[in-house]
């Protein structure tokens, strides 16, 4: 199902904020036609809003009834409402309950105390008022969640909005940074101040260490991806397919070119062409993986991971997290991203082992922006692979990746006791 911006007045292909299009189905005829918002559970996770809210401004809108808690997830307007029309209402709720009054960012959390209802940026750290004057306000006054533990969404906002130092510390959030263009992050900083650089020192100072020697065991999402294994795989398939499917690995030459190969060589051909890769537009490049059919596999992901940078990684991330933002939509493609790293920084590694000291930035960009969860990066670094790269080099990466990992461990920890508090 194709996606459109949170804001539709923003163009940008590569806006981080998306959505379903409203679907709709009328049913009934007569005085018991109605309209049930088929996707409404979905668009309503999008914009971190409960789908009773949306459902209700829908109904004040048209001056018609609604379900609000609806136990088969069946979310009814009463009479025949076009979806278009859904749409043009949903994004005046967007813009009344949903952004950030002065970055329009859309990365708000609803916070009710003493009868007002403020929106918290976690982009900017903006607490903006919503008008108490309109009708759905005096609904969510009066239909308070009861209070429970913060979700995940929220959880990692608050972290990032107090590693970053936005919540109150400096006090001088800027827009997102996505409304001139720009290739910012989301919460408006220049690229190089994204991380603290006082915060990587404390987590490089309080790091456990890791036995470089210790037993290494895969991860249960890994794959031998030896020769023999991969020649005993292809053995199996029919013959056909057997021709046709390309297991090998870049470096593995009997195994043919792939698209990806095509890809990774058009990057390069591009980068030398240009005089740097940085110099190759991110559209370009997405516009190519698509022309190939791949832009939405996870293999391109690590294709991309490993082609678009190089040791200036951790300048090169907030400029290209647009894009991949629009490559990586799953679990697998996390992993792509974090596997095709670990590949990169081996190799840049044979020419300057102090690459690995970056490793604790890259992860806390590739957070920052999105790009990776807490869960799949933790689950990454509990254990070393031989999945995309040497088993030494899996090391010594998770190795540097302790300060982060210990980070996010001790930031939930923090949050799990303030919240039973």
């Amino acid at each position: 199902m194709s996606l459109i911006n949170v804001r539709r007045d923003v163009s940008d292909p590569f806006y981080r904020y998306k959505m379903e299009r409203i679907q709709t189905k009328i049913e009934g005829k007569g005085n018991g036609i109605k309209t049930v918002v088929v996707n409404l559970p979905s668009v309503a996770q999008s914009l971190a809003r409960p789908g009773a809210h949306v459902i209700k401004y829908f109904g004040f809108e048209l001056g018609a009834q609604t379900n609000i808690d609806p136990k088969d997830d069946r979310w009814i307007i009463n009479g025949a409402h076009d979806s278009q029309k859904l749409q043009e209402h949903l994004d005046g709720f967007i813009n009344k309950f949903v952004l950030c009054k002065k970055c329009k960012n859309p990365e708000t959390i609803v916070n009710v105390k003493d009868g007002r209802i403020h929106l918290d940026c976690k982009a900017c750290g903006e607490l903006s008022e919503v008008d108490l004057r309109l009708k759905l306000s005096g609904f969510i006054l009066k239909n308070q969640p009861k209070k429970s533990k913060k979700d995940k969404a929220e959880r990692k906002a608050a972290r990032k909005a107090k590693q970053n130092g936005t919540a109150g510390e400096n006090g001088n959030g800027h827009g997102s940074g996505e409304d001139d263009g720009s290739e910012q992050g989301s919460n408006g900083k220049d690229d190089d101040d994204v991380v603290s650089d006082d915060e990587l020192q404390k987590m490089q100072a309080e790091a456990p260490t890791i036995d470089a020697n210790a037993e290494v065991k895969d991860d249960d999402w890994a794959v031998d991806v030896s020769e023999e294994a991969v020649k005993a795989r292809q053995a199996k398939l029919p013959g056909e397919l057997r021709q046709k499917l390309t297991l090998a690995d870049e470096d593995d030459e009997e195994g043919g070119s792939t698209v990806y190969d095509d890809l990774g060589n058009w990057i390069a051909a591009q980068a030398e062409e240009k005089g740097s890769v940085d110099e190759i537009d991110s559209i370009d490049i997405y516009l190519k993986a698509k022309e190939l059919g791949i832009e939405s596999k996870h293999r391109t992901v690590q294709v991309l991971a490993q082609t678009l940078f190089d040791e200036n990684i951790t300048t090169q991330i907030p400029k290209r997290q647009s894009m991949l933002k629009q490559c990586i939509t799953s679990d697998r493609h996390e992993k792509a991203l974090l596997g095709g790293t670990e590949r990169l920084l081996g190799n840049l590694a044979q020419k300057d082992p102090e690459i690995y000291t970056q490793v604790t930035k890259i992860l806390q960009l590739y957070y920052h922006f999105d790009l990776i969860s807490e869960e799949v990066v933790t689950k990454w670094g509990a254990k070393a692979s031989k999945r995309y790269t040497d088993v030494s080099v899996s090391k010594k990466v998770r190795k540097a990746a302790a300060p982060f990992l210990q980070w996010l461990e001790e930031a939930e920890s923090e949050e799990e006791e303030s919240d039973d508090e």
